[in-house]
């Protein structure tokens, strides 16, 4: 009877305790903790923050911050997790994000209250603002009036071109681009004046090509565009295990050494925005 009976309560006691032991998770991790997998979705062209390599692997700054986060996945989950890699362009992301299609965006992604009635943020990941880029020499940076600007699709540089444009009364003819690639490719062969993103976008873009002196990016920012990487909306769980992860590279330092890998060829000093982002958003762990 009494073996019995411990039995019982030796079977009681693994039920109850072992959910504990394993800590409940819910939405995205108990999915990455079903299927052993998490889906990165990233941008193809948009070099420092997310890019392919010679080798067409998904590279880059906020690629290195999501890999960082999958393995503060692992130790919450205590198992391995594979990794599978989406390219997604500037118009599909977000409905990747909403859909399920991808588990987080690993881009170079603007954070605004418009977006975050559909999508999630983490804690902010870089801070940059819109510029232009154009060929050296064309002197179309001093002159805008009747010249062909580029900008991507979908994007919040878009927004803000057009705002400034409307605000100042200049006339200027907007090209809009599916990609970034694409658009640099056309200002290479000057099918365009002027290719307007991120102003580390466009830096990028001329490290990426090897012949960064054959460019002129303005030092003038015309807007501020907080990134961060972009999650399911309701996904506490999952957004508090990538949060620990980024504010554990902040407080360790480990972000100097991400910078220094993406940025360093450009400028060793981290900017003074970004510095101050940093320390913002070094949340303690207790």
């Amino acid at each position: 009877m009494i073996p019995r009976l411990l039995a019982a309560v030796v079977m009681l006691t693994t039920i109850f305790v072992a959910p504990l032991a394993a800590r409940d998770v819910t939405g995205t991790l108990a999915k990455i903790d079903t299927t052993g997998t998490i889906t990165i979705g990233y941008r193809e062209s948009q070099p420092p923050m997310s890019f392919v390599d010679d080798s067409g692997a998904p590279v880059g700054y906020s690629l290195d911050l999501c890999r960082e986060i999958v393995a503060e996945i692992e130790t919450e989950l205590g198992k391995a997790v594979a990794i599978d890699y989406l390219p997604v362009s500037a118009i599909e992301r977000f409905t990747a994000v909403e859909s399920g299609k991808i588990d987080i965006l690993c881009g170079s992604t603007t954070v605004t209250l418009a977006r975050r009635e559909r999508v999630d943020f983490t804690l902010l990941t870089f801070a940059t603002g819109g510029s232009y880029m154009a060929l050296k020499g064309s002197n179309v940076v001093n002159n805008f009036a009747g010249k062909k600007i580029g900008v991507v699709k979908n994007t919040t540089t878009l927004t803000a071109l057009k705002e400034l444009f409307k605000e100042t009364g200049t006339v200027v003819e907007i090209v809009e681009f599916d990609s970034t690639e694409q658009g640099f490719t056309d200002l290479v062969s000057k099918k365009i004046d002027i290719f307007s993103a991120d102003q580390v976008v466009l830096i990028g873009l001329a490290l990426k090509s090897g012949r960064a002196g054959d460019f002129t990016i303005l030092p003038d920012l015309f807007s501020f565009e907080p990134f961060a990487l972009a999650i399911g909306r309701n996904d506490a769980d999952f957004r508090l295990v990538a949060d620990k992860a980024l504010t554990r590279i902040y407080r360790s330092g480990a972000i100097d050494l991400i910078y220094d890998k993406w940025f360093g060829r450009f400028s060793k000093s981290m900017p003074s925005a970004l510095k101050s982002m940093i320390k913002l958003n070094s949340i303690p762990e207790k």
